[in-house]
């Protein structure tokens, strides 16, 4: 994952894998033995999702 992403098939793609991966995270989690530090690397793919769609957005609107 670590090529450069310009298309918006490719762009795509990418968010989809990386949903895929947050989703598998997200089910792999006990609620019983959660504690904060799983909730922080869930918060912070999150953050990394959405700047990832904003950077991705802003190279579409440099079109």
């Amino acid at each position: 994952m670590g090529n450069a992403v310009h298309d918006s098939e490719s762009q795509v793609r990418y968010l989809k894998e990386r949903l895929n991966m947050f989703m598998q995270v997200l089910d792999s989690i006990e609620p019983e033995t959660t504690d904060l530090e799983d909730i922080d690397r869930l918060i912070t793919m999150i953050d990394d999702l959405e700047l990832k769609c904003e950077q991705f957005k802003k190279s579409d609107d440099n079109k």
